[in-house]
C-alpha cells in the first residue's frame, strides 16, 4: 500500500462500548461499597476522573469524597438513593494516590485509593494562584485552549484538578442540566473550524455530538427551551465566520439560520485593523437575550458588536466607534455621554447582555482605532473587561466599569478573552491572550512562532467584587475563555445509556476546476509521508509537501471526479483564535473530506504537480 491507512470508530461509539462492558462486569461480579469496580478514566478523556460501581441491597444516598492535600481541598457529591450505584469520582489530584471515601448515608464509611498517572506536558503550567478557600470554596476556574495547551481546571490552591487529553476547543459552557457544551476534537478545516460541539458530562461521557454542515467556532448559547445556538459559516461561499444556527436539542436539526450580510454589507462596513475580505467580520460571541428577543454578536474585525431581533433578523443597534462607517448606518450608533471616563472598544470578545440591560465584553484594543495612521503598538495599548449602560430611546452610551486599562501591556490580549457576570459588582475579566517576543507585547501570533525563543505567553485571570481583586490566576500559555463551575451539579447518578451523534458535517468543498494530470501508475512516493485515517462519517489526508506544490486530493470513480485543492504555501492568519491545531512545520497539511454528499465506493488518487499518483486506499460513502 502506498500510504499509511487507519480506521476510527468515532470517539462516541468507543465510549457507549466501553460503558457496555463496564456494567457487564459490574453485573457478572460482586461489588458492594467495600469493594467497589473502580474505573480510572473509563470514558478514555478525563484522566483525573474516575467510577466507582457496586450495588446495595436497599435503596440508600451515598457520598463520594475525594480528599484533599488539605482538608479545605476535599470535593464531596451525595448521589441519589437507589440500589445500583455507578457514580461519577471528580476532582482527582495528578500523580497521587487519591483517598476516596465511600459513605452510606447515614451509615458505614469504606476508604480507596486512586494512583493517577503524571501529568501531561499539555497540562498549563502554574505561575500563580492569589485567592482563599473562603472566596473561592468547591469551585474551579476552568481555562479552555487557545494554543496547544488543554482544557484544564484549577482549585484555589492553583492545583490541577480536572483536564481533558483530547484539544476541545473554545469555550466551555454548563448546560442546565450540569452537563458541558463544548467544541468537539474534529478539526474540519484550518485554522479551527471544528466539525460540532459536544455535550460532555464532567467525567467525560459525551451525551450528545451535535455536527454542522458549516462547522462550529468561538461560541454557543443554550435557549431556555433547551436548543443551542451555535456559531457556523457556510463552507461553500467565500466568506467566514458570518453565520449563526438554531439546532434542535434532541434531533440535531437545524431550526433557524441567520446569516450576517442580511443584516450589514460587507462591502461597506467599518474595518479593524484585522479585517480581511474573507473574514470580514470574524463573530466570537453569541447572546440572546429574554428581555428583547434579540441576539447580540460579537464582530472582532468590524470593532463592533451588532444587536438584531430574533424573529426578523432586522438590525436594532451597534455598539462601537462609528468613524468610518458610512452615513446610512450611524443611526444604530450610540453616543457617548456622561463625565467619566469613556473608551470605545475595539476588536473585542465575549458579549454578555446584562439583566439590567447593559452590555459587557472584554475590550481587546487591538489597535484602538479605526484609522490606519492613528493606530498603536501592541506594548502601548491596552485590554479589558468593560460594562456600558445604553438607553435605545435616545441611542446614548456611557461607560460605569472598567478593570486592566490601569495594567497596560501585562494585561494586553490582542485576541480571545471574556468576561463573566455574577452579580452587581462581581465580575471575572480573563485576559487569556497576552503574549511577549522578548520584554514588549508582541505584534505576531505566537502560534505562528511556536519554537522562537523570544515568544513567551500567559494567560490571566482576574475575579473582582466590589472593585477588590479576590482572585487572579495566572498559568503559562494562551487560553480562550475562562469560566467558574464546580465538578459536580445537582442530579442524578452518571447518566447511562448509548451516547448519540445527530447532524452531519456537510458536502465537502471542491475546486471550481480539475488539475489536469493523467495517471502515471505508480504509487504515492513514500517522501510524502502520506496517510489516510478513516471514520464513519469522513475521512482524513495528511502529507508532507514542500511550499509551492502543485497539490490536489482526488476522489475517482468510473468518469465521475471529484477534486480538493490543498494548498501548500504557508498562511498567514488574520485572526487565530485558537492555534491548536497549526502544524510547527508548514510543510505539513492535512486535508478531510466529509462522505454526506457522495455515493459510491471511491480510489484515492493525489495529483503531485503534473502526475497522478495511486494511493491503493478504496473510501465507501
Amino acid at each position: 500500500m502506498a500510504i499509511n491507512y487507519t480506521y476510527s470508530k468515532s470517539l462516541v461509539e468507543r465510549q457507549n462500548e466501553a460503558e457496555k462492558a463496564m456494567l457487564d462486569e459490574l453485573n457478572n461480579g460482586n461489588y458492594t461499597y467495600d469493594n467497589p469496580l473502580v474505573k480510572l478514566n473509563p470514558y478514555f478523556v478525563n484522566p483525573l476522573a474516575a467510577v466507582v460501581l457496586f450495588k446495595t441491597e436497599k435503596e440508600i444516598a451515598v457520598t463520594i469524597r475525594v480528599l484533599g492535600k488539605e482538608p479545605e481541598g476535599t470535593i464531596e457529591h451525595t448521589f441519589p438513593k437507589g440500589t445500583v450505584h455507578v457514580l461519577p469520582v471528580l476532582g482527582l489530584y495528578g500523580d497521587y494516590e487519591n483517598t476516596v471515601e465511600i459513605e452510606l448515608y447515614r451509615s458505614a464509611k469504606h476508604t480507596i485509593k486512586i494512583q493517577t498517572e503524571p501529568l501531561s506536558d499539555e497540562v498549563p503550567e502554574l505561575v500563580h494562584m492569589n485567592t482563599t478557600y473562603k472566596y473561592l470554596r468547591d469551585n474551579m476556574i476552568f481555562v479552555s485552549p487557545a494554543l496547544t495547551d488543554l482544557a484544564t481546571a484549577f482549585d484555589y490552591k492553583g492545583d490541577v484538578r480536572w483536564h481533558l487529553n483530547i484539544p476541545t476547543v473554545f469555550d466551555i459552557k454548563r448546560a442546565k442540566n450540569g452537563n458541558i457544551l463544548i467544541g468537539s476534537h474534529r478539526l474540519l478545516k484550518l485554522p479551527y473550524y471544528i466539525a460540532g460541539i459536544y455535550e460532555m458530562t464532567m467525567v467525560g461521557k459525551i451525551i450528545h455530538e451535535y455536527t454542522i454542515p458549516g462547522g462550529y467556532h468561538h461560541d454557543q448559547f443554550e435557549l431556555a427551551d433547551g436548543n443551542l445556538l451555535i456559531l457556523t459559516e457556510d463552507l461553500t461561499s467565500d466568506t467566514v465566520e458570518d453565520m449563526c444556527v438554531m439546532v434542535d436539542r434532541e434531533s440535531g436539526e437545524i431550526l433557524k439560520t441567520w446569516d450576517y450580510k442580511d443584516f450589514l454589507d460587507p462591502a461597506k462596513v467599518a474595518r479593524s485593523g484585522s479585517w480581511t475580505e474573507e473574514d470580514w467580520f470574524h463573530n466570537n460571541a453569541v447572546w440572546y437575550d429574554e428581555n428583547t428577543n434579540s441576539l447580540t454578536f460579537s464582530g472582532r474585525h468590524i470593532d463592533s458588536m451588532c444587536n438584531i431581533d430574533f424573529d426578523t433578523g432586522k438590525l436594532n443597534w451597534i455598539i462601537g466607534d462609528p468613524e468610518m462607517w458610512p452615513e446610512e448606518y450611524q443611526k444604530y450608533f450610540f453616543t457617548p455621554v456622561g463625565d467619566g471616563e469613556f473608551d470605545w472598544q475595539y476588536e473585542q470578545h465575549a458579549n454578555v447582555i446584562l439583566p439590567d440591560g447593559d452590555v459587557m465584553c472584554f475590550d481587546n484594543g487591538h489597535f484602538r482605532s479605526k484609522v490606519p495612521e492613528k493606530r498603536i503598538l501592541n506594548k502601548d495599548n491596552f485590554s479589558r473587561g468593560v460594562r456600558y449602560r445604553i438607553n435605545t430611546d435616545d441611542m446614548t452610551i456611557r461607560q460605569i466599569w472598567q478593570y486592566g486599562k490601569e495594567r497596560g501591556q501585562e494585561f494586553f490580549s490582542q485576541y480571545i478573552c471574556n468576561v463573566e457576570y455574577y452579580g452587581e459588582g462581581h465580575y471575572m475579566v480573563h485576559s487569556g491572550g497576552i503574549q511577549y517576543y522578548g520584554d514588549d507585547a508582541s505584534e505576531e501570533f505566537a502560534a505562528m512562532m511556536q519554537d522562537d525563543p523570544m515568544v513567551r505567553t500567559r494567560s490571566i485571570t482576574v475575579e473582582v467584587l466590589d472593585d477588590e481583586v479576590m482572585l487572579e490566576l495566572e498559568v503559562k500559555g494562551n487560553f480562550y475563555r475562562a469560566e467558574k463551575l464546580k465538578l459536580y451539579h445537582d442530579g442524578e447518578n452518571l447518566p447511562l445509556g448509548d451516547g448519540i451523534s445527530t447532524g452531519h458535517m456537510g458536502v465537502t468543498k471542491e475546486f471550481d476546476t480539475i488539475i489536469p494530470a493523467e495517471p502515471c501508475g505508480e504509487e504515492l512516493p513514500y517522501v510524502y509521508e502520506g496517510s489516510i485515517n478513516e471514520e464513519p462519517d469522513r475521512f482524513t489526508f495528511k502529507a508532507t509537501f514542500e511550499s509551492g506544490q502543485l497539490v490536489m486530493l482526488m476522489l475517482e470513480q468510473g468518469e465521475e471526479q471529484h477534486g480538493y485543492y490543498i494548498s501548500t504555501a504557508k498562511t498567514k492568519f488574520a485572526a487565530l483564535c485558537c492555534g491548536t491545531f497549526i502544524e510547527k512545520d508548514a510543510r505539513n497539511i492535512t486535508c478531510s473530506v466529509n462522505k454526506y454528499g457522495l455515493k459510491g465506493t471511491y480510489d484515492v488518487r493525489v495529483v503531485v504537480d503534473d502526475k497522478k499518483y495511486e494511493t491503493g486506499i478504496q473510501i465507501t460513502c
